[in-house]
């Protein structure tokens, strides 16, 4: 692999020897297409079962499914001669527009039940799924004849018992997921709690003034509100027609015109210009007391608004599905058994025309819980963590940096810098980071507080280099509020993109130890030192990664809020360094369009013949810090669901083998492809506790694929609600890992995110590159000019790229843990 024309100069961890030195002036070969043939992968099958653990005795929230015999003999969909009851056709309308609709039914495709038989016995057809999905559809609409809301695969029935005031204008409805599954134990239908939040029904303005927590229309922030208010649904109060949000208009309500042509008997007369608050007043009869100074909503197209004054509108209705819960194992076991019971599926008549027959008890399950890994810190410690925990009280950091020049930056009225200093030094010391005092404390002034964020970073930034002889370390930035506060984007992208200075935001609510310590391992690792590392680590004891040159990808993709579908998705693919090491990553980030799950840029071909794809930069660092070739590459692959596997496969691995190929090496390095999902619903408890499964916890049998090479585990201590286990799916393991030398890695790698001191709910890769994606989507504030943007000549419109990073933070890659 070639080396690079400029030296990084980042030095290796301490206590560890730093990388031998490059070979000079080194070229990359280019090698011809087509010298390594395109491969077509597939899942793997199960090699088998891990051993390593303690037993425990555990329970799923599996509803064992007695599949009838007739559909081993071939049985086709539910219904009537094969075809589909014409009886129960559902009519629509819309108020004060009745029309007259003639529809008609043509048969599509007969789905095989016999293909459900066929995959639990480990024989997956294109079927499978059709058959599946047959049988969800079944259920849902079981649920809607009773009256449910039926959002994906949720259903959400209409009683106040249901319903939560979230507060800001939302309101969350409490409902049911359920899907049928097939596993090794047979077919089973997962059942479990699910919500989704809705906006609370009322008038807009009310939601305004509670979404922002303001008492009057006069202190509603606009700009925020065009935001809130995009793709919401409506209704007008005057004619009781429904609309969508697409924007606000520019003038106020009172000042915005639009073209009313009059009308003569059947011709049309002379357009005459009038205001949207004329019109509705005089025309509509709608009395307008405030919304004449403020914007009207725009509910047309792009290029032909259509604008209603806030008054005239009623309650809004918009839902996104959401994955929470607060309910304790034993409360979640209580509802979704009840839920099963009550629901009665045995009584549809389709679902006993397919055979089907849902026992009322969750499955039980044999689970191991694996040892938690043994960390090093400062003077060769050996730290053991107890309940997926572990504390650096008295202890101190593996590789503390030492901090000489920094400042605090106040952007909050209430919090005492100077006590947060000395106590953040104080800290420090026990922990081994030597910290001076800070230059200087920069208190915003108080002037600048109403203006907007970026005006706000602007001038604070201006009187930093007025003062400061030099750059800093670093920044201790102080927000005045902890969450979704404006001036986190502004202030990010200003220091990492144009100052080159790594800066920690904080929003302290109180000061303590263990909020200290959390920043400053936050601090540290920007710094370039470490907090711990595994024993594995340090001893080599990873025989299959410590004797072979071994890289680890993490990968994920962070998209836009739902129905934003003008804000491009931003990709990001985390790459570890300084091999025989498993806990030190660099990101690699690039935006790609909208709602694009795939990622587009992994191997990015220039005209002259380059690479400017994500895995060149990795692969580059990784010779830089390891002076090897990965000959092996572990990719943690985050946010894909089973349908795309084929390609996570045969797109994204295909464009990482050529990225590799076009740095000059023919041969291929061996992969280990291993997909992780977070959002799915089944969950484990333990069969005679009422707590949460212990971290370590691993199931890989009765409840898994009948066929596929996957598992579950639940890493992490749950100490809020149900814990939710992590479900890995490994789809290549050219490497050869043993089930319980994999299960071991991953668990290890949850033990390695040097922001925390706790185990996290799912491999360290994939956490970085989760964070890096959502961190550098900050530095890009997007207009809602979506309909005026520049386009391609596909007619696509043009996804802007990110800012690069600055030189300085660039060549130590510190974005990475901002």
């Amino acid at each position: 692999m070639a080396s690079p024309s400029e030296q990084y100069g980042e030095t290796a961890p301490e206590n560890l020897p730093p990388p031998p030195p490059l070979p000079p002036k080194v070229v990359p070969e280019r090698v011809p297409a087509g010298s390594m043939p395109e491969r077509k992968f597939i899942p793997m099958a199960r090699p088998g079962i891990g051993c390593e653990g303690r037993c425990i005795s555990l329970l799923s929230n599996h509803f064992r499914v007695r599949f009838g015999a007739q559909d081993a003999a071939g049985a086709g969909s539910p219904g009537v001669n094969g075809s589909p009851n014409q009886g129960n056709i559902k009519r629509s309308k819309r108020l004060h527009l009745e029309k007259t609709f003639n529809i008609e039914i043509s048969y599509a495709a007969k789905i095989p039940m016999k293909s459900i038989a066929l995959a639990l016995n480990g024989i997956e057809s294109e079927g499978t799924q059709d058959a599946l999905r047959v049988l969800d559809i079944i259920l849902r609409q079981q649920q809607a004849r009773r009256g449910c809301l039926l959002v994906r695969q949720s259903f959400f029935k209409d009683d106040d018992r249901n319903y939560t005031d979230l507060g800001g204008g939302v309101t969350g409805c409490r409902g049911f997921h359920s899907s049928f599954r097939t596993t090794q134990g047979g077919l089973s239908l997962n059942m479990d709690v699910s919500t989704t939040m809705i906006y609370s029904p009322g008038p807009v303005e009310k939601f305004l003034l509670a979404n922002q927590n303001v008492r009057d229309v006069s202190q509603i922030d606009w700009v925020k509100a065009k935001r809130m208010l995009k793709n919401m649904r409506i209704k007008t109060l005057h004619n009781n027609m429904e609309f969508k949000i697409i924007g606000l208009s520019e003038l106020p309500c009172n000042q915005q015109r639009f073209s009313l042509k009059s009308k003569n008997g059947d011709e049309e007369g002379q357009a005459a210009e009038i205001t949207v608050y004329d019109y509705f007043m005089r025309t509509k009869g709608v009395p307008l007391k405030w919304s004449g100074y403020v914007p009207c909503l725009d509910v047309g197209k792009p290029k032909r608004p259509n604008y209603l004054p806030i008054e005239a509108l009623s309650n809004m209705q918009r839902s996104s599905l959401v994955e929470k819960s607060r309910q304790k194992p034993q409360e979640r076991i209580r509802v979704v058994t009840d839920a099963v019971k009550s629901n009665r599926y045995d009584d549809d008549p389709l679902l006993a025309a397919c055979g089907i027959k849902i026992e009322m008890q969750l499955t039980s399950v044999d689970g191991r819980v694996l040892n938690a890994p043994t960390l090093k810190v400062g003077n060769q410690e050996d730290c053991i963590p107890r309940n997926g925990r572990w504390n650096f009280n008295n202890k101190r950091l593996w590789a503390p940096t030492q901090i000489d020049r920094w400042a605090i930056v106040n952007f909050s009225a209430r919090c005492d810098t100077s006590y947060l200093s000395r106590e953040l030094i104080n800290c420090g010391r026990n922990k081994g980071i030597h910290i001076e005092r800070p230059f200087t404390i920069f208190d915003e002034d108080p002037k600048w507080r109403r203006s907007g964020p970026i005006i706000r970073v602007e001038r604070m930034v201006e009187r930093i280099i007025a003062t400061l002889p030099g750059p800093p370390q670093f920044f201790l930035c102080v927000l005045p509020e902890r969450k979704n506060c404006d001036i986190y984007g502004p202030w990010k992208k200003k220091n990492l993109h144009e100052l080159g200075i790594v800066t920690q935001c904080i929003a302290p609510t109180k000061i303590n130890d263990q909020y200290l310590t959390n920043v400053l391992l936050k601090i540290n690792s920007k710094l370039g030192g470490t907090n711990s590392l595994l024993s594995v680590e340090r001893t080599l004891s990873l025989p299959k990664i410590n004797k072979i040159p071994t890289m680890i990808l993490g990968m994920d993709v962070s998209h836009g809020s739902p129905g934003r579908s003008d804000i491009p998705s931003i990709a990001a693919v985390v790459g570890s360094r300084y091999w025989p090491l498993i806990s030190r990553y660099r990101a690699s980030v690039r935006t790609q369009s909208p709602k694009v799950e795939m990622i587009d840029s992994l191997y990015k071909p220039l005209p002259d013949g380059g690479d400017d794809g994500i895995i060149r930069e990795l692969l580059l660092d990784f010779y830089r810090t390891s002076n090897h070739k990965p000959a092996q590459i572990i990719i943690f692959r985050d946010g894909v669901s089973e349908s795309q596997f084929n390609q996570v496969l045969n797109v994204e691995l295909i464009q990482i083998l050529k990225a590799y190929q076009h740095m000059g090496d023919c041969d291929p390095p061996k992969i280990t492809l291993i997909v992780a999902q977070k959002n799915h619903h089944t969950k484990l408890f333990q069969a005679n506790s009422p707590e949460n499964v212990p971290p370590g916890t691993v199931v890989d049998s009765k409840v898994v694929h009948p066929r596929n090479y996957d598992f579950y585990m639940c890493a992490h201590a749950g100490m809020i609600g149900t814990s939710r286990p992590a479900h890995y799916h490994v789809l290549i393991d050219e490497i050869g890992f043993t089930p319980d030398d994999l299960q071991t890695l991953v668990h290890s790698l949850s033990y390695v995110y040097q922001r925390s001191t706790t185990a996290v709910s799912i491999v360290a890769p994939i956490c970085y590159a989760h964070l890096a994606a959502a961190q550098m989507s900050q530095f890009m504030k997007f207009e809602e000019t979506s309909e005026t943007s520049s386009v391609t000549k596909e007619g696509f419109p043009k996804v802007p790229e990110l800012p690069r990073l600055h030189e300085n933070i660039a060549k130590h890659n510190r974005a990475l843990v901002n």
